[in-house]
């Protein structure tokens, strides 16, 4: 019996119905499986792997105000997002960081922290907390800032832009596990979404529960796939 490997998801042989003298259906099915999981892809960025253990980290931030020494393990148990920035005090950045931090009640809703980090100091994250949001500062914030400083953090993760020292927006879901679920980088210019990354985190914790799988813009109380050839029929038997 021949066996689809991993170059083959998604080639046209595939797409047109080869079976290699199977039935299609059994052929079908093993194509459909591998794209929800399979152990030999993995996306990666850095020392990240999607699917495997988040780099860990321990790095003093900013915390209400204060100094305080945070580290991964802190966040067992719950979901974690981690998203980069490249600096303090610019332009996009605090549009980004105020949007998660007037939102973080909604993801501790659901077992969920968020985590900024950049490669400035904790001095000048504090220093531009204290700055007003009128004026480009931050302003009070429900979030920790980290400072990764010795850019460590960022280079583990992926993002960082070696030729200018700072980080790309990098944004990554790690699950209660500790293991990485979700990555995206940005280039420097684009801001990401608050929604988007809030309802990444409702899929992956409806996948955990139930197992089965999200389409394409799910969103909770949406229907979901029941990943077997068979029963995901009663998904697609709904659409028009």
């Amino acid at each position: 019996m021949t066996k689809l490997t991993p170059s083959q998801f998604g080639t046209p042989r595939i797409l047109a119905g080869w079976t290699d003298g199977r039935d299609t259906d059994r052929a079908l099915d093993n194509y459909r499986t591998s794209l929800v999981c399979h152990p030999d892809v993995a996306m990666s960025a850095g020392n990240a792997k999607i699917g495997q253990p988040a780099p860990p980290f321990q790095v003093t931030a900013v915390v209400d105000q204060e100094f305080k020494e945070v580290k991964l393990s802190d966040y067992k148990g719950k979901y974690l997002v981690l998203f980069f920035y490249p600096l303090d005090f610019t332009f996009v950045c605090p549009t980004e960081i105020v949007a998660f931090s007037d939102r973080v009640d909604e993801f501790r809703k659901i077992g969920c922290e968020v985590v900024a980090a950049s490669v400035d100091s904790h001095f000048s994250h504090l220093a531009w907390i204290n700055q007003p949001r009128n004026k480009g500062g931050l302003g009070p914030m429900k979030i920790p800032l980290l400072a990764d400083v010795q850019k460590s953090i960022s280079r583990d993760y992926g993002v960082l832009k070696e030729d200018e020292g700072i980080a790309y927006r990098g944004l990554f879901v790690i699950d209660d596990k500790g293991v990485l679920r979700q990555i995206t980088i940005n280039d420097l210019p684009v801001g990401r979404s608050v929604d988007e990354t809030l309802r990444l985190v409702q899929a992956f914790q409806h996948t955990d529960k139930y197992g089965e799988v999200c389409p394409a813009g799910w969103k909770p109380g949406s229907d979901t796939i029941v990943p077997d050839v068979q029963k995901s029929k009663d998904y697609f038997s709904k659409q028009k």
